[in-house]
């Protein structure tokens, strides 16, 4: 009786969260979404340090599966425990965390309700590494609702021959994860043999690459920061003709976000390879002016000393919470 007592008193001591100006914003952006998602994107914006700006630096991990073990951990050996990285999330304040199955069902239990969590339901290995990439589907939504997650994560490879395998499954889970009130999370990463290296990253590729998964459903997307290479003649002709500014990282975030239905669809940014200090801070900088949304950082947070990575990740939330010039 006691222990109804002390959750009765802590309801009436707590007033109800309420959303923040940002966040209503945001979610009336997603317009035919039921409350149920549009409550789990709220939850993921009022999570952590960055709770209700409309920001949000995300943790993932799902580079072990991606390019293997000790390629991922080995630099920090504390990284080869699935609970680190929970632990890691939540000391530095991020707004969620992300993963493949055997990751998040290692340690959720011990932090459920913590922190919110992002299923990863397809990977793709570098055992057998293709030009055209298909990633295998390794969860469900049914996984994610078990585990308590809030969304699902899905990567597709634009410029892939496999890319319409890839846009049906993800079609086929949104539909699922929606209908039982998940988010969907799509990494949308242009990749494939008729693409050159330097149209990976291309301005014209990654703001595509953005509007693809907008258009498959996505409520968050994920790509990588683009260059100022054009690859698609075409699109060459397009950005001469109309003088779209690409000549600044930060206007090229603001195209990309532009791509995603007039910024109308959250962009975060990939963190990539570990890199100096100072360049993934200028990095972010960038996004913030150009209007991103943030950041989802992997190996530039994980690969360090956990001092270190709380240290890095509170100055990038310093940088996107205007803190920090």
């Amino acid at each position: 009786m006691a222990v109804v007592e002390t959750v009765k008193t802590a309801f009436r001591e707590s007033p109800p969260a309420r959303n923040s100006e940002h966040v209503r914003v945001i979610l009336s952006w997603y317009e035919s979404d039921s409350p149920g998602t549009k409550t789990n994107i709220a939850r993921l914006l009022n999570h952590g340090r960055l709770a209700g700006t409309g920001k949000l630096v995300i943790l993932p991990v799902d580079q072990g599966f991606e390019h293997g073990p000790a390629r991922s951990f080995a630099v920090n050996p504390g990284g080869y425990d699935p609970n680190y990285h929970f632990e890691l999330a939540l000391e530095a304040g991020c707004n969620a965390y992300a993963a493949p199955l055997g990751f998040l069902e290692a340690a959720a239990s011990r932090h459920a309700g913590e922190i919110p969590l992002i299923l990863k339901l397809n990977n793709h290995d570098v055992l057998h590494d293709e030009k055209d990439p298909l990633s295998a589907v390794t969860g469900s939504v049914k996984d994610a609702l078990r585990l308590g997650c809030v969304a699902i994560g899905f990567t597709i490879y634009p410029g892939s021959s496999e890319a319409r395998t890839m846009y049906e499954e993800l079609r086929a889970l949104a539909e699922e994860a929606k209908a039982n009130g998940l988010a969907v999370v799509v990494w949308s990463y242009p990749r494939g043999s008729s693409l050159s290296k330097a149209g990976e990253t291309g301005i014209d590729v990654v703001a595509y690459a953005a509007h693809i998964a907008a258009q498959l459903g996505a409520h968050i997307i994920k790509v990588k920061l683009p260059s100022d290479h054009i690859e698609q003649p075409e699109a060459q002709k397009a950005y001469t003709a109309a003088n779209v500014p690409i000549g600044t990282l930060a206007d090229r975030v603001r195209h990309v976000v532009q791509s995603a239905f007039n910024g109308r669809r959250i962009v975060i940014f990939s963190g990539g390879a570990k890199a100096a200090d100072e360049t993934v801070f200028e990095e972010a900088r960038a996004i913030r002016d150009g209007g991103g949304f943030g950041s989802i950082i992997g190996r530039n947070s994980f690969q360090r000393p956990k001092d270190q990575a709380l240290k890095f990740l509170g100055t990038i939330m310093g940088i996107y919470a205007g803190e920090l010039k």
